[in-house]
């Protein structure tokens, strides 16, 4: 359901989602927060951020969010433990498993799975996020990390607020990257027409600058395998950095154009009938992460070994 506002005087300069939280009834702030992120609300028929102020007279249009219970429901879901100790855990999260809930993904999602198997994380980032001190898009794979208590939430954040974290991700790009190394240093914000996906942007007000590093690891035939070092955090970044440079990361949706391999058309031979399926999902992989444990200080390396899928499709680009 859409609803339709006009800015009274008394909401000058009020944050729109506290204005929206006020407005509308039966729904949590972090609900209409949530809501406003992923582009439900327009003012003066632009999209905004959370933190927008209002003006008198201003015309906001929001598509209210789906009615959820802000409690994590506990699933008995398995997870791949690397690490884990009294502040927090590593896990090794599986392609196709949405981290925390939003719409249209309620159930078998990370927090649940942690929910069921942890008796206590940090609340921090709110109720529908238990632990989540960062995140991984639902189709990467990899190593993610997760509190148990707010003071290592807080300490762990901070780490990812100075950039001190290092984050190595492996990928199988689209093409034949033409130098050995790199940096790709261009802004990335919201793309201007398709709500789910992002863009390098100049001077935007939703752009911030964004750096990845990458190094060529491989050269199979027309694909490129490479690591990359994002020094920043932005959404998908290293997708839309790597689709920017003309190499976009195989079977991307919304950067590379297509979501499945076939055996045949990773061989060349195009698309035949019949050919098995060979990749399902964006060949992207958080594979390393270095941090300082948040009590002792010392500097820790956790790493999730290359998932089979993305193995099996190397396997048939090599061999042809």
């Amino acid at each position: 359901m859409v609803r339709e506002f006009t800015v009274p005087e008394s909401a000058a300069g009020q944050r729109i989602d506290l204005f929206l939280t006020g407005a509308c009834d039966g729904y949590s702030r972090s609900q209409i927060r949530q809501a406003v992120q992923d582009d439900q609300a327009e003012v003066d028929g632009k999209v905004i951020r959370p933190s927008f102020r209002l003006r008198p007279g201003q015309q906001i249009r929001f598509q209210l969010p789906e009615e959820f219970s802000d409690e994590v429901v506990p699933e008995n879901i398995p997870l791949d433990l690397i690490y884990e100790d009294d502040g927090f855990v590593v896990v090794n999260k599986p392609p196709g498993m949405v981290v925390h809930p939003a719409r249209g993904n309620w159930k078998g999602t990370l927090t649940s799975a942690l929910a069921h198997r942890f008796q206590s994380l940090s609340d921090v980032g709110g109720p529908t996020r238990p632990g989540i001190v960062h995140r991984l898009d639902r189709d990467t794979s990899g190593v993610i990390v997760v509190a148990k208590t707010n003071a290592v939430h807080m300490a762990l954040a901070e780490q990812w607020h100075d950039r001190e974290v290092e984050k190595e991700y492996f990928a199988i790009a689209i093409g034949r990257l033409d130098r050995d190394r790199d940096v790709i240093d261009a802004p990335i914000g919201r793309h201007p027409y398709q709500r789910d996906k992002m863009a390098i942007r100049e001077n935007h007000t939703t752009s911030k600058t964004a750096n990845t590093f990458f190094e060529v690891e491989e050269r199979i035939g027309r694909f490129t395998v490479v690591r990359c070092f994002p020094k920043t955090g932005r959404t998908h970044q290293i997708r839309v950095h790597l689709a920017h440079i003309g190499c976009p990361i195989l079977c991307d949706r919304l950067y590379a154009g297509h979501a499945v391999a076939e055996q045949s058309w990773l061989e060349g031979k195009g698309s035949v009938a019949g050919s098995p399926v060979v990749m399902t999902r964006q060949a992207l992989h958080a594979r390393r992460l270095k941090l300082r444990h948040p009590q002792s200080g010392e500097w820790m390396t956790f790493e999730a070994p290359i998932p089979e899928d993305i193995r099996r499709t190397l396997d048939v680009i090599r061999q042809a």
